[in-house]
């Protein structure tokens, strides 16, 4: 049975580098989708952008540029999630290619059209993401799909657990 496969883990510990790591290896034209990236003002992390992997460039929260809803400290840029992220997966389902979804977590879930969509890019059973670790009640609903392997990224396999997500989608 083809499942989809989301990594897990606490923040910064490398789950949009393994996702990646894994892209390099099959090359992206076997994939659609989107990751998000820190955005630094030296070394003061200031928001979160978005790109997706045909090109789209926007930003998915700031410290002050947005007029939002705030999670922690940033301010999130919903009409860039609604312009940006919510059609690429819409486009990524179409496709048939392994759809990068980087990631579930708060700040995308402030989009009313974000989590529909994920469950209907889960349904096809080609996703490859990171999902927050602790969330409400739709991370809670992904992680207990029977359609979803989640796997947790640690210190101890971050270097070497893209091995087991190449082995996974190589079988599916």
């Amino acid at each position: 049975m083809r499942r989809n496969i989301l990594l897990t883990g606490r923040p910064g510990i490398g789950k949009s580098t393994v996702i990646r790591k894994v892209i390099g290896v099959l090359g992206e034209t076997q994939f659609e989708g989107f990751w998000t990236s820190e955005v630094r003002l030296g070394t003061e992390r200031v928001g979160f952008s978005i790109s997706t992997i045909d090109g789209q460039q926007g930003m998915l929260a700031g410290m002050d540029s947005y007029s939002g809803p705030r999670i922690g400290r940033y301010i999130v840029n919903v009409p860039d999630i609604d312009r940006i992220i919510v059609p690429t997966l819409r486009r990524a389902r179409e496709t048939g290619k392994t759809i990068v979804i980087d990631e579930i977590a708060s700040m995308e879930l402030t989009s009313p059209g974000f989590a529909p969509e994920v469950r209907k890019c889960l349904d096809t059973r080609r996703v490859l993401g990171t999902l927050q670790q602790k969330g409400g009640s739709f991370v809670q609903e992904v992680k207990e799909r029977l359609d979803v392997v989640v796997l947790e990224l640690t210190i101890l396999n971050r270097d070497l657990i893209h091995r087991d997500i190449l082995s996974m989608l190589r079988q599916q």
